[in-house]
Order: C-alpha cells, then structure tokens, then sequence
C-alpha cells in the first residue's frame, strides 16, 4: 500500500497533514434558533484528525434553511455558538471550513412563517420534507425575481463575513444534490429565458456570482465548492451533464479556487441516480486545482484513486458518523466501527450516536465522557 492518503495537500491555502477529509454530515443537533451548542463542539473536536473537516451544511439565511435543528450563520448569536467549535477543532490541531447552504425550493413553508420557498424557476420539489411537526410534501416554489438575487447574493456575502468572525479557515459552497446553487445549474429545474437561464454560460451566473461574493471576503485560496454532476439529485437533473458541468470547472478554474469537491455515489449512494455516467475526469481536464471524491468509499478505494491520480483526497461521509478517529484508523489500518444505529441515530436528538463512539483505544462508555 502506498499511503497516498497520509501523504500532506495543500488545499489552496490550507496546509492539510493528510487527503482524509471530513465530509459535510447533516445531524440536526441545533439550538433552537439554529444556534451550535457545546455538543457540536465534541463531535466536531473529536474528529480533528482530518485533513479538513467539512462543516455540516449551514443555512445562509432564513429563507434558505429547512432542516429541523441545522445551525445557521446569518446572526451574531450564531456567530458566538460557531466560536467554540473552531477553537477547539484548532486547539486540537484541525482544520475546519464552513459549507454554506441555501435550500431553495426544498425549504417547507413551515420554516418560512408560511411563506413560499424560492427556486430557479416555480416547481416543487419530490418527495417529502421534514418539518417540526412532522413528514409534509413539498410545496411550489416560485421564480426569484432578477431584482432579488443580489440580496441572495448579499446573503452569502454576510455569512461569509460570519464565517471569519467565527473562526473558521474557509468557506464551501453547497452547490450539489438538488439545492438552491443545483436548481440553478440544471435545466431540469432550471427554466428561466433570462441571463440566469438556458445556457450553460447564464445557468452557471449565480454560481458564478456567488463564488465571487465568497472570494471578495476571503481570497480564491480559502473558498471551495461541492457539486454532484452525477445524475438526478432530489428531483434536480439536466439533459446534458458534461455540457453545464463542464461550463462550471472553466468557471472555476478561471476563479482558481481552494479545491472543488463531487460527489460519485456508489450503489448504496443517497440524494439520487448511481448508475450514470461519471462526470469527475472531464471536470479533472478541465480544473488544474486540487479535486476531492466523496461518497461509499472504503480505505482501500480511497488509496487507489488517490495513488492513481483520479483524485487528491477524498471526503468520508458516513464512516465519520461512527469513527470519530477515522484518519488514525486508516494511517493504522485498524478496522472500521460499524454505524449500528444508522439511519436511526443520523439526526435525532441528544448525545447517542452523536458524541458516543469510542476511539480504537476506548471503551465505549467512555467516548462522550
């Protein structure tokens, strides 16, 4: 074995000491009022060996946030909650970005006062969302207007703000898996007739615009993105995947951000179709800068696409849940903890399969001690 996944990165201006990193894990452990809690802070403090963690997905705004006990980054409350959690990732000798999450269409009017959800265009998401009353289907979205999206845009400019006041080492884009950034990029939900729609050139614009929002804030070098060019992604699919894609890395490369991040789901993948075509070597040939895989990887796996080059690092989702040591484990090549409670304990309330997984060298009723 050739360790290609201990081997030190560079991820623009993060010095990274090994290619594991920590994927984005919504758990739903949140305050109320979206505020991060001295929970989070364990859960995020004992996963410090990753290369990078990649902070669970944070709601920009208001409007953009629609999952049940998420934490959020558009308040100075927030901002005081998020502190601890890199303070201790740091004083552990971690790295830690924050990823930056705008539902879109797949926020339930239950979060919004009653109010619509906001989209690319008016369509409704499939599928069920999880409110705080309950499973509710989804609602039509209608169209932003060409006069709100810079107070979108705005909306990202401040978290991102927040984001450095709170401590974080850099910000990612959530552009993947059917959200706001997605239900703009593909013309499956994507039917607009202006400069934000049809082409690959407009359909990429908020991306764009957003990206250059982030990078004002924090320099090219501390700003990624996630995608997931693979296939219909909760009900967000394009026609043609090379072609906006494609559009999007020549973006992206022109921007020479931090590192982009895809998702590749496997056959057990979640958040859409597994059995497309991979879209990661033509976004390789066109993006010079570091490119990070994710999703059903195992140790063995994740050291053969790095060592072969078809990626730099990889990102580990699920194995993070139940491993908090998960790096350690691959560097001693220790076996893997099993995540028994999974799905079960993902995003329910309290410590239990939150904080509770022991280390290799712990016994169980000792990890949330």
């Amino acid at each position: 074995m050739s360790r290609a996944l201990l081997a030190p990165i560079r991820l623009g201006a993060i010095e990274a000491p090994n290619r594991i990193l920590m994927a984005p894990l919504t758990r739903g452990r949140s305050d109320p009022g979206s505020i991060p809690n001295a929970m989070m802070v364990e859960h995020y403090r004992q996963r410090a060996g990753a290369g990078l963690i990649l902070s669970e997905a944070t709601g920009i705004s208001i409007e953009g946030l629609g999952w049940p006990a998420a934490p959020g980054i558009w308040n100075d409350a927030q901002v005081e909650g998020w502190k601890p959690v890199t303070e201790a990732v740091h004083k552990a000798g971690g790295r830690i970005m924050l990823q930056m999450w705008h539902m879109g269409r797949l926020v339930h009017p239950d979060f919004l006062g009653g109010a619509g959800p906001v989209s690319a265009s008016a369509t409704t998401g499939p599928g069920h969302a999880w409110t705080p009353t309950g499973r509710k289907d989804y609602e039509q979205a209608r169209a932003l207007r060409l006069d709100e999206i810079p107070r979108v845009i705005d909306d990202y400019g401040l978290a991102a703000q927040n984001a450095k006041a709170a401590g974080f080492d850099g910000v990612q884009l959530h552009g993947a898996n059917g959200y706001l950034i997605d239900q703009f990029l593909r013309n499956g939900t994507n039917m607009r007739d202006d400069a934000y729609g049809g082409s690959p050139e407009n359909r990429v614009r908020l991306m764009q615009e957003v990206m250059e929002r982030l990078i004002a804030v924090w320099g090219a070098d501390r700003v990624a993105i996630r995608l997931s060019p693979n296939g219909e992604s909760q009900g967000a699919d394009d026609s043609d995947p090379p072609s906006i894609f494609g559009e999007a890395a020549r973006v992206l490369q022109a921007l020479d951000v931090a590192f982009i991040e895809l998702r590749e789901p496997g056959p057990d993948g979640t958040f859409g179709q597994t059995d497309v075509p991979k879209q990661s070597s033509l976004i390789r040939s066109l993006y010079a800068g570091p490119l990070v895989l994710n999703s059903d990887y195992d140790a063995a796996g994740a050291e053969a696409d790095v060592a072969a080059g078809r990626c730099d690092a990889v990102s580990f989702g699920r194995p993070y849940i139940s491993n908090p040591d998960l790096a350690e484990r691959i560097a001693a090549e220790a076996e893997w903890s099993p995540n028994i409670d999974a799905p079960k304990s993902w995003y329910s309330p309290g410590p239990a399969g939150y904080i509770d997984y022991p280390t290799m060298d712990q016994p169980l009723a000792a990890a949330a001690d």
